[in-house]
């Protein structure tokens, strides 16, 4: 008879211990343990010696490029570098509700018309509920799509695993991890040892068929259901969808990817249609700003391999407290206060008297140092009420010293701003090169924060 185990498990990162503490050694996170009691029976497998895997010279070992399957989902492809690899397993996350299925039927809508065989799974709706979801997105009911695309409303791994062995499927969707059920786990669904071991056997599974498998992971706003943090490490790669779901923003992100980079990101807006993509960021994260506005600059960050123009907007008012204000939403908070204080020390500018906020328009996260000077120039356009030229991208990095330091892709930058029709942009004296230089675009170089403020 298998024997009853009772573990703890940190909610937030997912390690166990043996019993219940206050806080995580791991993850420092508090009351975030869990109890689970779990019993897993397992056949004992005996494996001879000549059966056993053995070390082999790296010179003897041979490689070829990833086989790659197009989404036609050109955002998509970007973050997973250049399409969906066979044999990978990819975790998709996200708050409920903020796209992930829709996303994903919507790309096996593409699929199926490229006749590539599809198995969608899903553990919280019925099968009709998912044929009028997709109806909805565009798969219509032809030759292709019927033979292509195949639906299972099932939450019993066994089941599952049978069905993916019989129909050879070339990609298989699990929406969600949190439903599914393994047999040899006596847990309830979603725990983190059944999330464990339902992601263990789907990753032995997609490298065994040579298909890859997609895993929605959802993450409450409490925290209490086990989801991509648990499984982070035992994927290929984690997707991200973030924005506000009130609002029609949305972006992809990969936090993992052993098969492409980590930096690029995907562009989406959420319509009545479904997801659309924004094939020019620049001008979506622009639309609205306003003309001739004190405490507006335009920077121009890079997100992977792509170059895009976003709003910094400042707002300096009279502080009615012994202590300012400061606050900032898109830029890290500590970056905001040290800029502030550089300012200051190195600008001349007494921001003691006065609250100040920042933010960054379109709901954008940035980590781009490159936006440390336009983040400076938006905060005294505010202080001053002068509005900065409408026509300018403002790019540089500050040191502690006041120093405008150089930074990476000028020459990128700078043709996206051209692109967009601006006339002007500043930027750091040690980018100053002749084969930056860009027809209609008057490029002014800077060394100090006192000469950047003397120029707008």
């Amino acid at each position: 008879m298998a024997k009853e185990k009772q573990i703890f498990y940190c909610k937030e990162c997912g390690n166990e211990y043996g019993k219940w503490m206050g806080q995580c050694p791991a993850c420092k996170a508090w009351n975030s343990f869990v109890e689970e009691k779990v019993t897993k029976t397992r056949a004992n497998k005996t494996v001879s010696v000549s059966d056993r895997p053995r070390a082999t010279s790296i010179k003897n070992v041979s490689s070829s490029e990833e086989t790659r399957i197009g989404t036609r989902i050109s955002e998509l492809d970007r973050v997973l570098g250049g399409g969906i690899v066979k044999g990978s397993l990819v975790l998709v996350g996200g708050d409920p509700g903020i796209g992930k299925s829709t996303l994903l039927l919507e790309m096996c809508r593409n699929l199926v018309e490229d006749e590539v065989k599809v198995l969608y799974v899903s553990g919280e709706e019925s099968m009709s509920q998912i044929k009028s979801r997709a109806v909805r997105l565009g798969i219509n009911n032809g030759s292709r799509a019927e033979e292509c695309l195949m639906l299972l409303s099932d939450n019993d791994l066994d089941n599952i695993e049978s069905q993916i062995d019989s129909l050879e499927s070339d990609v298989v969707i699990i929406d969600s991890i949190q439903t599914i059920e393994a047999s040899n786990v006596e847990a309830a669904p979603g725990t983190i040892s059944q999330v464990r071991e339902v992601t263990a056997r789907l990753l032995q599974l997609a490298k065994q068929k040579d298909a890859a498998v997609f895993i929605v992971g959802h993450v409450t706003k409490e925290g209490t259901v086990a989801g991509p943090r648990t499984l982070e490490h035992m994927v290929d790669s984690v997707l991200y969808f973030e924005g506000d779901e009130s609002g029609g923003f949305r972006l992809l992100r990969a936090n993992k990817n052993r098969f492409g980079s980590t930096n690029e990101i995907g562009v989406f807006n959420m319509t009545d249609s479904g997801l659309e993509e924004v094939k020019n960021p620049s001008e979506f994260f622009l639309n609205g700003r306003p003309e001739k506005s004190s405490g507006s600059a335009v920077v121009c960050i890079i997100e992977g391999t792509r170059a895009m123009l976003v709003e910094i907007q400042a707002l300096c008012a009279d502080s009615n407290f012994s202590m300012p204000r400061r606050t900032s939403v898109g830029l890290d908070y500590n970056r905001v206060n040290l800029l502030t204080a550089v300012l200051e020390k190195r600008g001349g500018i007494s921001m003691t008297g006065c609250d100040c906020y920042v933010n960054v328009a379109g709901g954008l996260r940035i980590n781009d140092p490159s936006t440390d000077l336009g983040v400076i120039c938006a905060i005294v356009s505010s202080f001053r009420d002068r509005p900065i030229d409408s026509k300018t991208v403002i790019i540089g990095e500050i040191g502690l010293a006041g120093e405008i330091r150089g930074v990476r892709n000028i020459s990128q930058r700078i043709k996206e701003a051209a692109k967009l029709g601006y006339k002007k942009v500043i930027v750091p004296k040690s980018n100053a090169s002749k084969d930056i230089q860009e027809p209609g675009v008057e490029i002014e170089y800077v060394s100090s924060v006192g000469e950047a403020l003397g120029i707008i």
